[in-house]
């Protein structure tokens, strides 16, 4: 114990953050303590009543202070399209492009047998019963590129093939700005399977 007790449970406190390793911790937490204690009362507060609060929305899954949340709510949005990710930061980041106004289903994950995460951890079950009771017709699997990405999607193909609902898989490839020459090979052969034709 380098510190006091309350110093110490401070900084092993911040260190639950992702990226925060003991150094930023404490310098975070010296941070408040010196002279912004009053942001670290308000930082308290905004965590307490956040943890109380936000829950799944009960249709997407996503993060919510109500039963549905905003985008599940909303009647401007086209019903028949229902595009599925891993987080409720992808539903972000699909809204900032402007270009899908469907609705969402938010695995929380992905399968990863290695972290003991299986299909029945990611509300399959709620998304089996949405398909068969609402009139989606196309699916847009936006899981990540990764190994467990791919097999989540590769899950959710199976699962939704006896429903006989149209199925599309975002396009993998190199990044607008980018340029071939540091493209890795793994993303440049996506960037040709995934090739678009000119008409």
């Amino acid at each position: 114990m380098l510190f006091s007790p309350l110093i110490d449970q401070l900084i092993e406190s911040l260190r639950c953050l992702p990226g925060v390793g003991p150094k930023t911790a404490q310098r975070m937490a010296f941070y408040l303590l010196e002279q912004h204690r009053d942001k670290g009362f308000h930082l308290a507060e905004s965590i307490n009543q956040a943890m109380q609060n936000i829950k799944h929305c009960q249709q997407c899954r996503t993060f919510s202070e109500t039963d549905l949340c905003a985008l599940c709510a909303s009647t401007k949005r086209d019903p028949k399209l229902l595009c599925i990710v891993e987080t409720p930061a992808d539903v972000i980041a699909i809204e900032q492009t402007g270009v899908y106004r469907g609705y969402y289903f938010v695995l929380m994950g992905h399968i990863s047998p290695l972290d003991g995460i299986g299909p029945e951890k990611l509300g399959f079950d709620l998304l089996q019963s949405r398909l068969k009771k609402s009139e989606i017709s196309e699916i847009i699997i936006a899981t990540n590129h990764t190994i467990e990405g791919e097999a989540t999607a590769h899950y959710i193909t199976e699962l939704v093939k006896p429903l006989k609902i149209k199925t599309s898989r975002i396009a993998h490839g190199i990044p607008l700005g980018g340029e071939l020459e540091y493209t890795d090979s793994g993303t440049l052969a996506d960037a040709f399977a995934d090739r678009r034709h000119y008409d």
